[in-house]
This record gives structure tokens, C-alpha cells and sequence, in this order.
């Protein structure tokens, strides 16, 4: 097996860090500023929320040839965005503590819909894919969608100079570039319809990906404002449950389920010579694109973690119509359990940093806390939706970097893409829906 060899992270300097985050910061706050548009699409709407704007606009910097912005730009924003998510998982433990007894009332169907979510993409997505001829690459674009683990899980099995790692990688790209703008338009859709319980919505948005869920939820919240709470903490923890779970269902379950459901679909096609050497120039081109945009850059903890904090307030504030000490408290707040989170990750080496806050927040948090009611208050202040707004714009900031690598893997990827997450979101809801039903 071809061993794939990681270049440490680089740290950037001050003077490299500030042009992002002056960026970021404008960005942000016009996005935040020009709030949430509704279009009407046939019998439904979409919803257009500022986290939205903010990804669009920054992605237009990113990409614009008027004045190029550097690769290592990019890079350093997409550092930011990594920090960025951590804060928006601090921000879901503080609503996850006070609303436990919710969780565990619908325990049965948490567990019961990470099937739609992991097994999804491979009954319906994959043999889109392989009518559309993606070869092998359709089993790494189609078993999950989860994101960064999905990577190491094919590069393992199949190797970096595999079809099916052209293929995880593609999904991996396309999910960055589009993946929330649309899953906003089709969670927003869905919920005109009025046809699903909010919270069936909710661990239906948790499809493993910080940015694709924020999205989600900000439709399902603003269509549901009574039930705010109780739906961004099952779309939190639902979204760790697929971070947790699709590890180990990918590993052993969805991508050999995947393999063998290709062999099955293609036992009739003969290998093709020419088809063969088109894919292994494809990979050859692949592979050079994914070296030129590869090298890691690092940020120190004590430089992202203030600007995202200032980038944070700013929206917070602009949407909670002025500034507050509970705001600054509340961010505060969770910049000391995302450093805490952080540090204990370090010690312990085998538990992430997302686990740690997220358990930290939520016991904090909780009814059974004798500070909890007080954290829940003071962190509440801190609109989640705001707190999305800073992780897009980043996210669009460093988008410059992946266009070339989806112009390798041809168009294919679109409609492949679009039904994975179409069919993740919808059948997880939909499960989620029917043992809601019955457990209750």
C-alpha cells in the first residue's frame, strides 16, 4: 500500500493572519447586516440566512481574478474555519445540557436515523453514479458524507492513487464548495411543507459536517421559533452521533457495502483499456492538483481563538441589535472551554476535542449544574445562527484553493453530490419521523 506522507504544519506569522481576518471580519459583519432573504420556489420557499451571504461573498474573494488573493491566504483561512467549528460545538453543548431529558426521550431514534444518514448516499447516490460511468470513484463519493474521516477510511483501504480516493476527495470538495448553500435551500423547502416534526428535521440536518448542519437548523429554527432549543441541541448531538458512529459504520459497514453493491451493479461491463488509461491520467492530474493545494498551514491557538472571538461578537451583537456584557461573558465563555477541549485533547491523544467540549458544556449546562442555569443564560445571549455566520465566511475564504480540483473529476460530482446529501438529509428525517412516532 502506497503510504501517504503528511507535511507538518507550517505556523503563520501576525503579518499573514491579519489580512484574513480583516477580511473576514467585513465580510461577516455586511453579511450579518444584510440579513435573511425568503424567495418562493413553487409551493415552497427558501430561505437565505446571513451565514449564507457571508459563504457566497467570501468564496467570491476567494476565487475573483481582479486581484488574486494568495494560496497561502486560503490556507490560513482554512485553518481559521477549523477553530471556527469548535466554537460553533461549544455553542451547541450550552443547549445541549438544559434540554438532556429531550435526548433521552427520543434516544431509540437518534440512534434509529444514523442509518439514513450512513447508508443513504450508497443506496441512492451510487447508482446515479454508476449510470453516469464514474467508475470505482463512485464508491468513494458515495459511501459517506462525513467528511474528513471519510478520507483516511479509503486512502487506508484503496490507497492516494486510487479511483475511489479521487472519488472521497471529490465529495469532500464539492460538500466544501456547495454543501451549505444547498442544504440550506433544501432543508428550507422541506420545511414549508410542514410535513415533519421539527425535531425529526433536526437530527435529519445532523449529517456529519458543522457547516451543512448549521445550515439546516438555522431553516428549521426560523420556521419553528418556539422549539429553538430543543431542535439545535438533537441536530447537535445527532451530528456527533454521525461523527462518532460513521468512523467505524464506515470502516465496516458502509464502504465494503458500497464496494460490493458496485461490483454488483457493474458485473455485466467488461474492463475497458481505453476507459482505464482516461482514469489513470484523471488520477495523475488529480494527484497534482491535491499536492498544489496540500501543504498545512497551522495558527496558533492564542492568535485565532481572540479574532474569532471579536469576528464572533461583532455578528452576535449586530443580530441582538447592540452590544452586551452577557455577549463578551458568553464569549468568553466558550473561548475557555474551547482552549480547555483543546489541551485535554492533547493529554488524553484518543479522545478528540470535539468530545471534550461537548461533554464539559453540556454536564456545565445541564439542570443538574448548580451553574447551569446561569451559563445557559449568559452563552444563550450568543445567537447560534451568528455563530455560523463566522465559520462560513471563513469557510468562503478558503475556497479559492478547491475549484481546481473539482474541475478534475468532471461534472459528474454534481448531480452525484446533490442526491447524496438530498438522500442523507431526506431519509434520516424520515426515519427520524416514523420511530419519533412510535417511541412516543
Amino acid at each position: 500500500m502506497t503510504i501517504t506522507r503528511i507535511r507538518p504544519a507550517v505556523a503563520v506569522g501576525l503579518q499573514k493572519v491579519w489580512p484574513v481576518a480583516i477580511a473576514a471580519f467585513a465580510i461577516a459583519l455586511l453579511a450579518q447586516l444584510a440579513g435573511q432573504v425568503t424567495f418562493d420556489v413553487g409551493p415552497g420557499s427558501v430561505v437565505f440566512f446571513p451565514m449564507v451571504w457571508g459563504l457566497v461573498a467570501g468564496a467570491i474573494v476567494s476565487v475573483q481574478r481582479f486581484r488574486r488573493v494568495s494560496l497561502e491566504f486560503q490556507l490560513t483561512a482554512n485553518a481559521f474555519v477549523a477553530v471556527a467549528l469548535l466554537f460553533l460545538v461549544v455553542r451547541l453543548a450550552f443547549t445541549i445540557g438544559p434540554n438532556i431529558q429531550v435526548l433521552l426521550h427520543a434516544g431509540p431514534s437518534l440512534f434509529l436515523q444514523e442509518v439514513g444518514h450512513l447508508l443513504g448516499t450508497v443506496v441512492l447516490a451510487l447508482p446515479l453514479a454508476v449510470l453516469l460511468r464514474m467508475g470505482p470513484a463512485a464508491i468513494g463519493a458515495t459511501f459517506s458524507l462525513d467528511r474528513e474521516p471519510a478520507l483516511p477510511m479509503v486512502n487506508e483501504k484503496y490507497g492516494p492513487d486510487s479511483d475511489q480516493y479521487r472519488g472521497v476527495l471529490a465529495m469532500y470538495v464539492f460538500g466544501t464548495l456547495v454543501g451549505a448553500v444547498y442544504v440550506t435551500m433544501l432543508s428550507s423547502f422541506i420545511v414549508s411543507f410542514d410535513i415533519f416534526d421539527p425535531l425529526a428535521l433536526a437530527m435529519g440536518s445532523g449529517v456529519g459536517s458543522g457547516s451543512m448542519m448549521a445550515a439546516a437548523t438555522g431553516s428549521i429554527t426560523d420556521a419553528y421559533p418556539g422549539q429553538k432549543d430543543q431542535i439545535l441541541a438533537m441536530a447537535g448531538v445527532s451530528n456527533l452521533i454521525t461523527t462518532i458512529l460513521g468512523v467505524y459504520v464506515g470502516i465496516y459497514l458502509a464502504l465494503p457495502a458500497a464496494d460490493r453493491f458496485y461490483r454488483f451493479l457493474t458485473r455485466r461491463e467488461t474492463q475497458d483499456p481505453e476507459a482505464a488509461a482516461v482514469h489513470q491520467e484523471a488520477n495523475r492530474a488529480f494527484r497534482e492538483q491535491v499536492a498544489a493545494t496540500s501543504a498545512p498551514v497551522g495558527l496558533r491557538i492564542w492568535v485565532s481563538v481572540p479574532i474569532l472571538a471579536v469576528v464572533g461578537i461583532t455578528t452576535a451583537s449586530v443580530f441582538a441589535k447592540g452590544l452586551s456584557w452577557d455577549i463578551i461573558g458568553g464569549y468568553a465563555i466558550m473561548a475557555a472551554l474551547l482552549v480547555l477541549g483543546t489541551y485535554l485533547a492533547k493529554v488524553t491523544r484518543f479522545v478528540s476535542a470535539i468530545i471534550w467540549v461537548t461533554t464539559i458544556g453540556a454536564l456545565a449546562s445541564s439542570t443538574y449544574s448548580p451553574i447551569g442555569d446561569r451559563l445557559t443564560s449568559t452563552v444563550g445571549s450568543i445567537d447560534f445562527l451568528s455563530v455560523g455566520c463566522v465559520v462560513l465566511t471563513f469557510a468562503g475564504l478558503s475556497l479559492g484553493k478547491d475549484t481546481a480540483l473539482l474541475k478534475a473529476v468532471s461534472w459528474k460530482i454534481v448531480p452525484v453530490g446533490l442526491l447524496a446529501i438530498t438522500a442523507s438529509f431526506l431519509l434520516a428525517t424520515v426515519i427520524a419521523e416514523v420511530s419519533l412516532g412510535f417511541w412516543s
